[in-house]
This record gives structure tokens, sequence and C-alpha cells, in this order.
């Protein structure tokens, strides 16, 4: 596996897209259990401020660098530099291509059953030859031990080889770390890709993207339900990093503690 890094308590690995298709890929030819999530500032917050939500992150099998400010925390930390962030709805695009190609069904876990039909048109007619195995609205709730029975059921009996999860951080990194024992395939946690490629939010302009000012543009996007995320949390992120830099924040992600009841997100 890859090698990962300590960003704020957080064991973030250092990949670039290739790297992280080729993992994705070839769990999903060998029916293995794979769970990956793309964090951005605010994934890496919510397990840096909970030490439960932090064993969950940790217990995930990787963490990729979505936000260039968590690539450049890599850099500034551990002189780790990669050449760019590994993006979830351009990683997930990837992976849907290669999936095509190899002839892998995918699985689309989250958000409306409209977001889902329109995502499913979309991805079709942007690539072709994917098949779509199944796809599963969520409850916006949290699940019954039957409900989530169900949920595993139905994804198995898809014929499904790769399965992304779209509920949202931090519901999607529990809902991974819940269903991963449960099944035999990659699931890979890309948050607001649902949206950007179902054609309901629009992406950041790439300079915007490059400069790490997405949430700039998200933030005009959406100002009532992201203020909360990105104005708290953004810049007491950058203070917490530089505790960790200079030695006067500790943030060890052996002190995480495990759940002690499931959440069970869908």
């Amino acid at each position: 596996m890859h090698d990962r890094y300590n960003v704020l308590g957080i064991r973030i690995a250092a990949v670039d897209y290739d790297s992280t298709v080729e993992t994705i890929i070839d769990a999903a030819r060998a029916r293995q259990s794979l769970s990956v999530s793309a964090l951005a500032v605010h994934g890496v917050m919510t397990g840096a401020l909970d030490p439960v939500h932090c064993f969950r992150l940790n217990h995930l099998d990787l963490l990729v660098p979505d936000g260039q400010p968590v690539r450049w925390a890599l850099g500034w930390l551990h002189r780790v530099h990669l050449a760019d962030r590994v993006y979830g709805p351009l990683l997930m695009l990837s992976l849907c291509e290669r999936a095509a190609a190899e002839g892998i069904p995918i699985f689309l876990f989250g958000g409306s059953a409209a977001l889902l039909a329109a995502l499913g048109d979309r991805l079709m007619r942007r690539i072709p030859g994917l098949a779509i195995a199944g796809v599963q609205a969520s409850r916006f709730r949290r699940l019954t031990m039957e409900e989530q029975r169900d949920l595993v059921e139905t994804i198995r009996a898809s014929g499904a080889g790769l399965m992304f999860i779209g509920l949202g951080c931090p519901r999607q990194e529990v809902c991974a770390f819940e269903l991963q024992p449960h099944l035999s395939l990659p699931l890979v946690a890309v948050g607001a890709a649902f949206n950007f490629h179902a054609g309901l939010l629009p992406q950041a302009p790439p300079a915007l993207q490059k400069a790490g000012l997405e949430w700039l543009y998200r933030l005009v996007q959406e100002p009532q339900r992201l203020w909360r995320r990105y104005l708290l949390l953004n810049p007491l992120y950058l203070v917490l990093v530089l505790l960790q830099r200079i030695g006067l924040g500790r943030f060890d992600p052996d002190r995480a503690l495990p759940p002690i009841e499931s959440l069970r997100y869908g």
C-alpha cells in the first residue's frame, strides 16, 4: 500500500491519480474490499476534531489528498511535494473510464432518486460502455440494522465491481467504514462529485481550483449551507497545521477512539 503521512492525526496517502486508479481497479478485478475517500480540508477536520471519527478515517484503506491545502500540508509537514491533488470528481471519472474499458459494473449510492437518474444518464452518455449495475438513493437518516442488511444484499446481488458513495462528509466515510467488512469490492467516497457530474452544481474554474480557492467558489454558490464549514474550519485548519509544523500541536493517530455504536448512515 502507499506511504501515508500524519496531517492533524489523519493518515493521508502520498499518491497521484494513476496510482490511485490502479490500486482501486486492481481491487475491483480481484473482488477485494477496499475503502477509499478523497479528503479536502473539511474531511480532515472532521477527524482532527473528533477522535472517534479519526479512528474511522484511519481505518479506511486509502485517504487521498482531494484539497489543495491537504496536498500542500504534506509538503509543509513532511516534505512530500506532490505534483497535483487527487480531486474526487476527476478520480470518479477516471475510474468510470477504466471500469467501462475493463467491463467492471459500478454501483451508485447516495443523493436523491432524481440526482441518481441524472447522474447515471450523464455518465453513460459521457463514457460509452459504462455499465451501471445498480443505484440506491439515500434515506437521509440513520439506517436500521435491517435496512443496512438489505443495502448490502442489494449491492451484492447487483453484480457491481466498484461502488461510489456520495453522501457528503462525514456521512460517506462512516458509510464506507461500516460497509467495508460486508462487501468484496472497492468503496470510493467522492463527496460532491455526484452533484457535479449530474449537472446540479457547477464546478469551480480550473484557475481557482489550482489556487486552492475552490472553497470560495462553492461558498458563493451555497452560502447558507457552507459558510460554517469554510469560514470557521478553514482558518482553524491553517492554525492547527502551523502548530503541528512548529511542534506545539501533537496529533497522534493512535490516540483515536474506536466507535462504540454503529451509525449506519444512508
